[in-house]
């Protein structure tokens, strides 16, 4: 018996997905047959679509509710959706596209514009997220020469920590007694010492 299933993606937890939800209930898509993941949208190997792959069968349909839903590479895309329709034989529908909805098979005009639109759809998604990151990696760069500092601030040294390091420095004791009245690991202890000896400022 031919099932109809649907897919609801966001990218991160902080993302709502409640559009997505009600999309697919006006449709009356039962609850059991929405697969959900909360995460990049970079590959495809998600668990829940993962899942959703398992439980597909030729001839059930899978709803999606706009085609970078369904992920935001290019290439990706285009052979996920070959893989779908052409080795699964499942027919999508895109919600926010009608044109993009296999169930127009009998129609070769119909077919052939899904096509051209599924190709413009994807370079336009993976387009927009080479953009943000390109804007992403600008502005980091910007706020670097503006002297902002990104990463964990360095903790303050211990007090008696250029003590210990003349100590050790004097063979006096070892790095790892240095360490040790320091009240750090020895690892650390070799890190910042080695900037001091290198001339840098503690």
């Amino acid at each position: 018996m031919k099932k109809t299933y649907a897919y609801v993606h966001v990218s991160t937890r902080e993302q709502k997905e409640d559009r997505q939800l009600l999309a697919m209930r006006d449709v009356g898509i039962q609850e059991k047959y929405i697969f959900m993941d909360k995460q990049s949208g970079k590959d495809f190997n998600r668990p829940m679509y993962q899942k959703l792959l398992r439980k597909l069968r030729e001839g059930d349909l899978l709803y999606v509710k706009s085609i970078d839903r369904l992920g935001r590479n290019y290439a990706d895309i285009l052979e996920q959706w070959r893989y779908l329709t052409k080795k699964k034989k499942v027919d999508i529908c895109i919600l926010d596209m009608p044109l993009l909805d296999t169930r127009r098979d009998g129609d070769l005009i119909g077919v052939f514009i899904g096509d051209v639109v599924l190709q413009v759809l994807s370079f336009v998604a993976e387009n927009e997220r080479k953009n943000i990151w390109e804007r992403q990696r600008e502005g980091i760069a910007a706020a670097k020469r503006r002297g902002v500092c990104f990463g964990r601030p360095e903790k303050p040294l211990p007090e008696n920590f250029r003590e210990a390091y003349d100590r050790w420095q004097d063979k006096k004791i070892t790095g790892i007694q240095a360490a040790k009245l320091c009240g750090m690991p020895v690892s650390s202890f070799y890190n910042k010492a080695g900037k001091l000896g290198g001339g840098g400022k503690y």
